[in-house]
């Protein structure tokens, strides 16, 4: 059985760097699933169809064809790495997250990632849904202030100005919306280990991982 490790956590709360450099640790293969639902979304926006339009949606999700080449992602052509980050485009894809319709024709997309020598895979419901016999699973959290002032950070590091109750206030409406939803919703999975990082540095986070991952292994 080749090795999975899945992280998963609240918008924010740094899944994606910890995953990375714990993938990059072990050789092991990266899946961001976030990005899927992200690129779902832009290209939605994009085409400007309606995010309630579940059929509409489903389809762009169906036709979807990424490259990813490092940590630069294509679509149609076009670099979106950046582009699939902005707010509005976060803010979409947990609407988009929402409809069963895309979650169904994204999972087999994230299913097949699984690669030797192994994959750590983030996102909000990898340990429960996608790869339930996960050798380890992460539930990774921080409070919302804390989530905040980081997006604040990098943010500011881009020169783009932001109002941090703003992205307080977002973040908290983000975590009801995907945490009240009926089609998976954001929950540990039950043998999830939880790990609150809003006092840890990113080199503690990824350690934490890393001894849990070699404990498992022994």
């Amino acid at each position: 059985m080749i090795p999975v490790i899945t992280v998963d956590g609240p918008t924010a709360s740094g899944k994606g760097t910890i995953a990375s450099r714990v993938a990059a640790q072990l050789g092991f293969h990266y899946l961001d699933s976030g990005a899927l639902y992200r690129l779902t979304a832009y290209k939605t926006l994009k085409k400007g169809i309606d995010l309630t339009d579940e059929v509409a949606v489903a389809e762009v999700a169906a036709t979807l064809a990424p490259h990813f080449e490092g940590t630069t992602i294509m679509l149609d052509g076009e670099d979106v790495t950046q582009k699939i980050r902005a707010e509005e485009v976060g803010l979409a894809a947990s609407k988009v997250a929402a409809l069963m319709s895309v979650r169904k024709v994204l999972t087999d997309v994230q299913k097949n990632a699984r690669r030797a020598p192994g994959l750590v895979a983030d996102g909000r419901d990898m340990g429960s849904v996608i790869f339930p016999d996960a050798e380890l699973k992460v539930f990774l959290t921080a409070t919302a202030a804390a989530r905040a002032q980081r997006r604040f950070n990098q943010l500011k590091e881009k020169g783009i100005i932001a109002n941090i109750d703003t992205l307080t206030r977002d973040l908290e409406q983000r975590d009801r919306r995907d945490t009240e939803r009926a089609v998976s919703p954001l929950l540990p999975a039950k043998d999830a280990k939880i790990l609150d990082s809003s006092n840890m540095t990113i080199e503690e986070t990824v350690a934490q991982v890393l001894q849990w991952y070699q404990e498992r292994c022994r």
